[in-house]
């Protein structure tokens, strides 16, 4: 299967690590990703985190098989500006119907 995603590619999300049940992406931060207030915007963020659990989960599921996302939280702790910012997802619950990552 094809784990290119044209979407993380515009952005200029790198995939940096893939193992099963874990995935780590990158991200060089430019002018933009961010938001009125010079922090990285909040949906480049959650598009981040969100794509690093789904090629988290991808890394344990069967060939030819796909996930998409059913659910996604997200706690912005700090702001995030200039630089790398990177993500890594791993696997927690891993159900036959649903799986749940943390990133």
């Amino acid at each position: 299967m094809d784990l290119r995603l044209p979407f993380l590619e515009h952005l200029g999300v790198e995939v940096e690590k893939l193992e099963e049940h874990y995935a780590v992406l990158r991200l060089d931060v430019k002018d933009y990703h961010l938001q009125h207030l010079g922090c990285v915007h909040d949906g480049v963020i959650s598009s981040l985190a969100d794509n690093t659990g789904w090629y988290a989960v991808m890394m344990s599921l069967p060939e030819n098989h796909t996930t998409v996302t059913i659910e996604i939280k997200v706690n912005y702790l700090k702001p995030s500006l200039r630089g790398i910012l990177g993500v890594q997802s791993r696997g927690l619950r891993l159900g036959k119907r649903g799986r749940f990552c943390s990133s």
